[in-house]
């Protein structure tokens, strides 16, 4: 039997997302967010929900643009502080040494040392609630060679990105292979018969 816990934003993993943006007078800002996943395939887009009273929010309308960069596992310190402080009180690239660099596609900046970026244009926004969903459409993937494969797609275990849990307010590492999609679901599908076919 399950127990209720309440409605709650209780899903596992969420992401941990650094939100690049530039202020009004041209700051590179970054900020940690876990509201956020893929949401469409064609055109690639991702969301972001986010509030009103942070920086990003403000920088993000503005400019119509932003970055998500994705941390590695060795890297939590700096996202974790990139959600801690606001870009209104300190400039966050300073305080930790990282370096902003400027995306050639769209208004917003990324961090160079992560090791994947989505440059994502400004596709619409939705007024959820407290939070705003802000829908970018994304125009490039940046990676580092050393989180490819030999097919120049990005391996996991080798990125090794960060996951959070919001109930816990703790941050995991991405688990072990477990199977590959579209295949391990097979032997049951060939064994349910089609109803196309009855």
């Amino acid at each position: 039997m399950k127990r209720s816990l309440g409605a709650q934003t209780l899903v596992h993993p969420t992401p941990v997302f650094v939100v690049g943006t530039y202020d009004a007078q041209g700051r590179p800002n970054v900020m940690a967010a876990s509201w956020a996943g893929v949401c469409c395939s064609q055109p690639p887009c991702v969301s972001v929900a986010l509030r009103r009273a942070t920086y990003t929010y403000e920088n993000l309308l503005a400019r119509r643009a932003f970055t998500i960069s994705i941390p590695s596992q060795t890297q939590v310190r700096y996202a974790d502080y990139f959600g801690l402080a606001s870009g209104r009180d300190v400039d966050k690239f300073a305080a930790t040494g990282l370096t902003p660099a400027r995306s050639l596609l769209v208004d917003a900046p990324y961090v160079e040392e992560f090791p994947l970026v989505l440059e994502c244009r400004l596709l619409q926004s939705v007024e959820v609630g407290l939070h705003t969903l802000f829908i970018g459409e994304i125009l490039d993937v940046k990676a580092d060679e050393s989180v490819l494969n030999g097919e120049g797609r990005t391996d996991p275990e080798k990125l090794r990105p960060l996951a959070f849990a919001p109930d816990t307010q703790a941050y995991y590492a991405l688990g072990e292979f477990v199977a590959r999609a579209f295949a391990v679901g097979e032997e049951i599908k060939l064994r349910v018969p089609d109803p196309h076919c009855a």
